[in-house]
Parts: structure tokens; C-alpha cells; sequence
């Protein structure tokens, strides 16, 4: 049987009704199952994960970024993660009987829909993408939602799917295929931003720039900054203040468990902050996890 995931994330995190707007309509499609809803108020941000046949998992995500749009209004958004967009990203992920190309296929077909039925720009990333600039995420989100009026008018950014416009209200969606993915938030004893942030940039596969005892860059011969690579592959990290914990987080993505699981990283992180008298006073998940990654 084919089973395929679905993660969409919606620019609102504190609003119930909005939420469950939303739920309600993943629920109305038969074949899909909604699996969790996990919302952050100070992120502004809320993850759905379904999963079902493919067809039905298609129309599930169809119904709830219809139903975002009509409900989140992106030029009054404000939030810790970065966004672009009411539905800001919806990836498939194959689960059983189904292999990426396919999943990847599913995306251009909800992109292509999302973009002509409701009139909202679609970028395909990762392993959807058009162009391999688009494959990381970061690079098709840059500048955010505050950027997208000028996208609109740069030929560069003319979406795989959708109208070559700014959407004020709705922004634009990145659609893709991939992998599983962990989103996992370390917590720390602190609330130095800044701590959480360099712990971010040490363990992050992107590593950081390399400074010198004056803290200024250190380039090389062509000018170009001297990179210090990351602890960790298929790891991408930031460092933030969440007000609810009244504490600095290190938000967390692991693209790929097999080689970068959680605890690896928690360890790590334990370590390097205690190098920086700040304790790690816990961790959490923001969605669902493979039952796999833990064992």
C-alpha cells in the first residue's frame, strides 16, 4: 500500500480557531489521517503532519492552505521563525510503497493547483526543485515575506507555479518532496540570545565565518571569508529568545537521521555549553519523529 506524509506549516500559532479551521478541513477528506497539530505561539507558527493514500493526502493539503488563505492575513504576521507566506511550506515525505520521484510529482501537482485555483505563488524546493539554487529552503525564503514585493518584480524569481505577483495577503509556498525531518529545540539556562545562537552556528552543518582574536573576518587570498565547517552534517540550527520560556532556545532541523540523530547532538550540545557556563535544561520535539531515530 502507498502511504505518504504530509508537514504543512501555517503562519499562525496562537489563534485556536484559525487551527482548528484548518484541522477540520484535513479531517472532511477521506483517506487522510491527521496525525498531530503542534502550534508555538512566540514562532507564530503552527505544524500539521497527515499522512494517507496519496491522492487523499494531495487533497487534505489542498483544503487546508485554501482554508489558510482565507483565514491568515500574512501583512499583520509576526513571528520568531522565519515565513513567507500563510502556508509557508508543505513537503511529502514517503512513508511506505512510494519512492521520492513520486512524491516529488504529488508536489508539482498541488503546486500547480495551489498556484491556479487560489492565485498564490509556489516554489518548489528540495527534492521537487526546479533549479538547484531552490533546493535549500533558505535560499528560496530569503528576506521573507518583507522581500516578496520586490521577487515580484525580478524575472530571477518567477514562481515554478502561480501568478508573478506579491499576494499580500498570502504570501507565497514552498512545496517539496524529501526526507523525514526532526524539528528539535534544545533549551537553555539563559537568556543570551547570543549563546544560543553560537552554539547554533558550531553545530550547524553550514558551520560559521572564522574570525581572528579581534574578532574581525578572516578572509583568504581572494577575499572570500574563511568558513569553519559544522559539527554536524544535515544539520541546520539558529539561536533564539523564546518569551514564554522566558529563555534562549537552539532550534533545530535534522535532515537526515541516519547520519545526525537527536541525542548526538543534545550530547554535543551539553558539552559545548557547559564550555560556556550555560546548561542545557532540556529539549523538545515539534512534531512527530521516527520511532526509528529513538532506537
Amino acid at each position: 500500500m502507498k502511504l505518504m506524509e504530509c508537514v504543512p506549516n501555517f503562519s499562525e500559532g496562537r489563534d485556536k480557531t484559525v487551527l482548528e479551521a484548518i484541522a477540520s478541513a484535513i479531517r472532511s477528506v477521506k483517506n487522510a489521517v491527521l496525525l498531530d497539530v503542534d502550534p508555538g505561539a512566540d514562532t507564530n507558527r503552527t505544524v500539521f503532519t497527515l499522512a494517507g493514500e496519496p491522492e487523499a493526502v494531495v487533497e487534505a493539503a489542498f483544503q487546508a492552505i485554501k482554508k489558510a488563505s482565507e483565514l491568515i492575513d500574512m501583512s499583520k504576521h509576526h513571528g520568531e521563525h522565519p515565513r513567507m507566506g500563510a502556508t509557508d511550506v508543505c513537503p511529502f515525505i514517503p512513508i511506505s510503497g512510494m519512492t521520492m520521484e513520486e512524491c516529488a510529482e504529488y508536489a508539482r501537482k498541488l503546486g500547480k493547483r495551489v498556484g491556479e485555483e487560489l492565485g498564490i505563488p509556489v516554489y518548489l524546493y528540495e527534492n521537487a526543485a526546479s533549479k538547484e539554487e531552490w533546493r535549500n529552503l533558505a535560499n528560496v525564503r530569503s528576506g521573507e515575506y518583507e522581500a516578496l514585493p520586490q521577487k515580484a518584480q525580478d524575472p530571477a524569481w518567477k514562481p515554478d507555479f502561480g501568478p508573478h505577483a506579491f499576494n499580500p495577503r498570502s504570501g507565497a509556498t514552498a512545496i517539496s518532496a524529501r526526507e523525514f525531518l526532526i524539528a528539535y529545540n534544545i533549551n537553555l539556562n539563559t537568556r543570551d540570545k547570543k549563546k544560543a545562537h553560537a552554539l547554533a552556528l558550531t553545530i550547524r552543518e553550514r558551520g560559521k565565518p572564522a574570525r581572528d582574536e579581534a574578532g574581525k573576518l578572516i578572509r583568504d587570498a581572494d577575499g572570500n571569508r574563511v568558513i569553519i565547517p559544522g559539527l554536524f552534517s544535515h544539520c541546520k540550527a539558529v539561536g533564539w529568545y523564546i518569551d514564554s520560556y522566558d529563555r534562549a532556545q537552539i532550534s533545530i532541523n535534522l535532515t537526515n537521521y541516519k547520519v545526525t540523530p537527536p541525542h548526538l547532538v543534545l550530547e554535543k550540545v551539553r558539552e559545548l555549553a557547559a564550555e560556556m557556563g550555560v546548561q542545557v535544561t532540556g529539549s523538545e520535539l515539534v512534531g512527530l519523529i521516527p520511532k526509528a531515530s529513538l532506537l
